[in-house]
Formats: structure tokens, C-alpha cells, sequence
């Protein structure tokens, strides 16, 4: 009989992986009574890093004192706990699947350097907007339209629309 060895190549089926992330949205929703989020970690993260450096400014700043400051314990959130989870599930997988690597993926018509400039100019864009917006795609988008949130419908449409005119603009990097 012969054995297949995993190469790396192979993903989960997506199908298969979205009846997954609801089973774990909805047990989100019946365990703690909310839905998935990652920005509520970041900002928690900051509040306490800007807790840590100058707590002086914490107490005195309308915004960072609604999470830190006094006997606020903002990295002791939920949210925290979650987005670390994912961190060490996503390790934890790549390690088991022979996929952890440090490598760059990018066309060969940019640099490794302009490919990295372009991600992480994305992700601020997205960490602001996600901010503004009062959540990211898992909260505002994903979480909101499971509750049928039409603010969720919104963000949803408003991410895919975004990405759409954002790919289109950017794909001559790529193709």
C-alpha cells in the first residue's frame, strides 16, 4: 500500500473551513455572549504598552484611561487571549505541516523590499480603518452580519468593494 507523504501543498477544504470558523463563531456567541474581533486586542495591547511608557498620559487621556490605568488590567481581555490563540494555532499548524518558514512571497516584477513597504502600508490603512469603523473584519463584518447587523452587511460589502478596485489598481505588481 502506498503512503502519501503531506508536501505542504495541500489546504483544507474551504467549505469545510467555513462551517468550522461559524461552529467557532457561534460557540463564541454562546460561551461569552460576543463574536470574534483582533483590533480589540491591538488597542488593548497599545493602551498597555502607553500605560507602561507614560501612565501619566494614560490617566490624563480621555481614550487610553477607558482601558488602562489604575486597576484596569487591559491585556486581561478576552480579546487578548483569543488573537494569541490564533497566533500559536497558526504556529502550531505551520509547524506540524512543514509550512514554517520565513520567506516572502512576491512576483518577480517587485523587490522583496517594495512587496513588504506594500503590506505593511496595507495593514496600517486596515488597522485605521478598522479602528474608525469600531472593528475589524471579524468583528464588524463577520460577527455583525452573524447577528444580522446591517452595519455588518456594510462593512462586508465595503471590504470586498475596497479590495476589489484595490486589486485592480494594484494587480500590474503582480501579474
Amino acid at each position: 500500500m502506498k503512503q502519501n507523504k503531506y508536501d505542504g501543498t495541500t489546504y483544507l477544504n474551504p467549505y469545510l473551513g467555513g462551517v468550522l470558523l461559524g461552529t467557532v463563531l457561534l460557540l463564541a456567541f454562546y460561551i461569552s455572549g460576543r463574536g470574534l474581533g483582533a483590533s480589540g486586542a491591538v488597542k488593548n495591547s497599545v493602551a498597555a504598552a502607553v500605560n507602561v511608557v507614560a501612565p501619566e498620559h494614560v490617566e490624563h487621556s480621555a481614550y487610553y484611561c477607558q482601558f488602562a490605568g489604575g486597576d484596569k488590567k487591559p491585556m486581561n481581555n478576552w480579546l487578548v487571549y483569543e488573537v494569541l490563540g490564533v497566533l500559536a494555532g497558526a504556529f502550531l499548524s505551520g509547524l506540524l505541516f512543514n509550512r514554517l518558514k520565513i520567506k516572502t512571497e512576491h512576483s518577480p516584477k517587485i523587490t522583496e523590499r517594495k512587496r513588504l513597504l506594500f503590506a505593511m502600508g496595507g495593514g496600517v490603512i486596515f488597522g485605521f480603518g478598522s479602528q474608525l469603523a469600531r472593528g475589524c473584519t471579524s468583528g464588524a463584518a463577520l460577527s455583525g452580519m452573524a447577528v444580522l447587523s446591517l452595519g455588518g452587511y456594510i462593512t462586508m460589502v465595503a471590504i470586498f468593494g475596497t479590495a476589489f478596485v484595490a486589486a485592480w489598481i494594484f494587480r500590474k505588481n503582480w501579474i
